[in-house]
């Protein structure tokens, strides 16, 4: 066939497609259609090709805007697609790959036509080049609502078709044709909460497939399956000629030479090699973004409502009559799947989505024994912050919180050894607990705000995932122990820098009334901060610290750290178990002697952990912080699952410009 990237930029002198966006009405009985869809991909040799193929596209839609009123061929499109998937379910058990690649093919025109059309005309306008009809003789132009139709029979294609080698390109397809449909919100700088899309899509005839979709694209994500070679699922030519090939031959070389499944998309240099799961990664994204469509005024999402009660399918109990939308699906299989996926935004989104509104989900996930392979992923994404974006790291301390809100998460967390953990560079873990290395990541998570971002919520949550665990700290690692008394020593400093500036600018005010707000906010916020770390390190004394040595012996070594909050107003209740527990061991290294080797003062800080009566440290309430999404958490979801969209999405590119919903440099 002799396809390259150059050909596509050739689209608008192609016959076929003049024809189809030209001033003729063509019927739907008419053998034009046929050749119309009967076309080849390649694999692509750049992943720009999705650019180049929309640029190419434009100009020939925008003809078809113009026409289609009095033509009406994008509905007799529409419709030719929409009569072949009546028949798709049985030509993929009778293995009919001419059909169904005939269909994928005109699903595929569909897609880059609706594409331009989204980005040039409003919703209502676009129901219009729906509802054209065909004035050709031979018209099979009723009065249905064509959009609806369309939109129906993508959800029934995914629900219905099963997943095989020749059906992977159209199932990708109907996923991609659903997210394209969505794409009206990255025009608009505000929140869409209606429209005709919407409604079909949360009212409509597709309602009551709602279980089955949601279950299906989370399979999808589950499964992992791979594009297939091209010969699997294109169909291909015969060297020997025969019926298929004289279909092809004489159209597939004529028209026009586009890319195949797993390499295109708006981030540079991503492949097939690179990115081999395109309708995994494609249906975690429809799932996020359906999920996060708002409620209606008098109608909750039913796509949030499956996700929110879907249960594992080894629960035997009967269905919640109250529950709807609700349906079984293998945990196990899950929860594997989201270990593995941990490195992409998407699947992190998706763990915490299920973790914080699904509590069956929340219950099997902290029933597993195997914890490590979901923190593990977790906290390598707060090891790398530097290369994060911020709501990936975000998502990802959520994550932690929500799991510490667990007593028992807390405790078998200490009881998890890890042997080299390779990720983690700054020192050499040979074994360290899992809870220890939380800890670590946690706190070096917490510096690295301090010094680059300075986000409040990013250390508060970080802050509170600490609160959270420190009853149950457990033989802490020396690192994690000298960890958390370096973030104090920062904090300090950091206290004390604040208010010798704030004393300078005084000086240099004298006379002047003017007060000094911005000192004033920064001492408190690290007040804030140096009080909860002051209550964590109290906790851990006060509930555990005959397990704790390492931190007891840190404590000892820091011991000046903590002299100048004696007698601060907004530490001295905290600061005196702190007072109790560091007299204690002081009086007792004092009595064992002088020049005692590191071993002799772990020895005496054992013996000692056993001898402190517990009655001497004054006890404070518990601990425990709660995760709560903010008001309206939609404003940070969906431009969120749309940035998503925007650079994740497989063989999607939309031009920067115009893009209302998001800044182009978030992240």
């Amino acid at each position: 066939m002799g396809a390259n990237t150059s050909q596509v930029s050739d689209l608008s002198d192609n016959p076929s497609l003049k024809a189809l966006v030209g001033t003729e009405s063509i019927s739907e009985n008419d053998p034009f259609w046929n050749q119309l869809i009967s076309f080849t991909f390649i694999s692509p040799t750049s992943s720009g090709e999705s650019k180049l193929l929309e640029e190419a596209v434009i100009p020939l839609a925008k003809i078809l805007i113009e026409n289609n009123p009095r033509t009406g061929n994008f509905g007799a499109l529409v419709r030719i697609f929409l009569g072949r998937t009546k028949e798709l379910k049985i030509s993929t058990e009778c293995q009919d790959q001419l059909f169904i690649w005939q269909a994928h093919n005109a699903l595929f025109m569909i897609r880059c036509l609706l594409k331009v059309f989204i980005r040039e005309m409003s919703e209502a306008e676009l129901h219009q080049q729906f509802s054209y009809q065909e004035r050709a003789p031979g018209s099979c132009g009723g009065s249905e609502d064509l959009l609806e139709e369309l939109l129906s029979n993508l959800v029934h294609l995914i629900v219905e078709v099963p997943l095989l080698d020749i059906t992977y390109s159209i199932l990708f397809e109907a996923v991609t044709v659903l997210l394209v449909f969505f794409s009206y919100q990255l025009f608009h700088k505000d929140i869409l909460r209606d429209g005709i899309i919407y409604q079909h899509i949360m009212k409509g005839r597709c309602m009551c497939l709602t279980s089955r979709l949601v279950k299906t694209l989370l399979y999808n994500f589950i499964r992992q399956e791979k594009c297939p070679p091209p010969s699997t699922h294109i169909f291909e030519p015969k060297a020997e000629g025969g019926l298929l090939y004289g279909l092809a031959s004489g159209v597939a070389s004529g028209l026009w030479s586009v890319f195949t499944l797993g390499g295109a998309g708006s981030r540079a240099g991503i492949d097939q090699e690179h990115d081999p799961l395109p309708l995994s990664n494609q249906s975690l994204l429809l799932l996020l973004v359906l999920a996060n469509l708002t409620d209606g005024p008098e109608w909750p999402n039913p796509y949030r409502q499956a996700i929110t009660c879907f249960r594992n399918t080894q629960d035997t109990s009967s269905l919640p009559v109250e529950q709807p939308h609700t349906f079984q699906i293998n945990f196990n299989s899950l929860y594997t799947a989201l270990c593995e996926q941990q490195r992409s935004d998407q699947a992190t989104l998706l763990l915490y989505t299920l973790l914080h509104q699904n509590t069956n989900m929340r219950t099997y996930v902290l029933s597993r024994t195997d914890m490590d392979n979901l923190v593990l992923p977790i906290l390598e994404i707060l090891y790398h912050v530097e290369e994060r974006n911020s709501h990936h790291v975000y998502m990802a301390l959520i994550i932690l919180l929500i799991l510490t809100e667990d007593d028992a998460f807390n405790r078998s967390i200490h009881e998890v050894i890890l042997k080299n953990v390779t990720w983690y560079t700054e020192r050499s873990l040979t074994e360290i607990s899992l809870g220890s290395l939380l800890i670590l990541v946690v706190i070096r998570t917490i510096q690295f705000n301090m010094t680059r971002t300075r986000d409040k919520y990013l250390h508060t949550n970080c802050l509170a995932a600490l609160a959270n665990m420190s009853a149950q700290f457990r033989c802490l690692h020396q690192y994690a122990a000298q960890r958390i008394i370096s973030l104090f020593a920062l904090l300090s400093k950091k206290h004390n820098k604040v208010l010798e500036q704030a004393t300078q600018s005084l000086r240099g005010r004298q006379g002047e009334s003017a007060a000094l707000p911005d000192y004033a906010q920064d001492l408190s916020v690290i007040e804030e901060v140096i009080r909860m770390m002051l209550e964590i390190i109290n906790s851990c004394l006060c509930n555990s610290l005959h397990h704790n040595p390492n931190l007891v012996y840190a404590l000892l070594y820091k011991r000046e750290l903590f002299e100048q909050f004696r007698t601060h107003p907004s530490f001295q209740d905290i600061m005196q178990n702190l007072d109790t527990v560091i007299g204690f061991f002081s009086q007792r290294l004092e009595q064992a002697g002088s020049d005692l080797s590191v071993e002799r003062v772990q020895e005496v800080i054992m013996k000692g952990a056993q001898a402190l009566p517990k009655d001497r440290l004054k006890k404070f309430p518990e601990l425990k912080f709660k995760y709560v999404e903010e008001d309206q958490p939609e404003d940070f979801f969906i431009p969120y699952v749309w940035s998503l969209v925007f650079n994740s999405g497989v063989g999607l590119h939309w031009s920067p410009h115009g893009i209302e919903l998001f800044s182009m440099d978030s992240g």
